[in-house]
């Protein structure tokens, strides 16, 4: 028997109203994701990729339906216990990386470590310890200015492992990469698969989306496929 699925949706809407157009970004979506799935979300600009990205992270709420994130209903929790969730059980890649220039890489993985809580000696532990699992055990004390991009990447990465989330949420991990730089970054994303991590990542590219075990098709806020690789 499949375990029971980590995040569930239910006939999930999202609508805004810009000006006096209102705009369907989702409509009736309905998806199960399970622990220690690699899903690639795909799909053609204004489809509602980065929408639904959002309501997984908790940065939104749905306009209607049910979102369970580990079998609890978040779709109308008030937004300090979102920002709770969020933090403890969420962590998340994003394109432009999202880094504090202020601080050193090490400081930087920390950030999460910090709002859980964690003493400071545990979270430097910790923190050096995903560096060097990320490939960045000599950049410990470098500023992100002093990284490339996909040092850069590679640093989000570990920031987004730190408190060991349930999912981790992805949005265009490489589209400020070349070629090279992107290619170390989905090795990695491999390694976590294979260790036994649960992605999502929102693409556009269809050779990420080759390498993912499953590719969710989205088109004017709907499903419209749902294909293992």
């Amino acid at each position: 028997m499949q375990d029971a699925p980590i995040i569930r949706l239910r006939d999930v809407t999202k609508t805004y109203l810009m000006g006096t157009v209102m705009v369907h970004a989702l409509r009736s979506v309905t998806i199960e994701f399970h622990r220690g799935e690699y899903v690639s979300i795909m799909g053609p600009s204004g489809c509602g990729k980065s929408t639904l990205l959002n309501l997984l992270g908790c940065l939104d709420r749905p306009t209607s339906g049910t979102y369970e994130l580990g079998g609890r209903d978040l779709a109308r929790l008030d937004d300090d216990l979102l920002s709770e969730i969020r933090g403890a059980r969420l962590g998340f890649i994003f394109q432009s990386y999202n880094l504090i220039a202020q601080l050193t890489v090490v400081e930087n993985i920390m950030v999460p470590l910090y709002y859980q809580g964690l003493p400071e000696r545990e979270s430097l532990t910790v923190a050096s310890r995903l560096a060097e699992r990320v490939g960045l055990t000599e950049r410990l004390n470098h500023r992100p200015t002093e990284l490339s991009g996909g040092q850069q990447q590679r640093v989000a990465i570990a920031r987004a492992l730190a408190n060991d989330p349930l999912v981790i949420l992805a949005d265009e991990p490489t589209g400020n990469l070349d070629s090279t730089s992107g290619k170390e970054i989905l090795d990695v994303f491999d390694d976590l698969h294979r260790q036994g991590k649960t992605l999502i990542t929102v693409t556009h590219d269809e050779s990420i989306a080759a390498r993912t075990m499953r590719v969710v098709r989205l088109s004017d806020g709907e499903v419209v496929s749902d294909v293992w690789n």
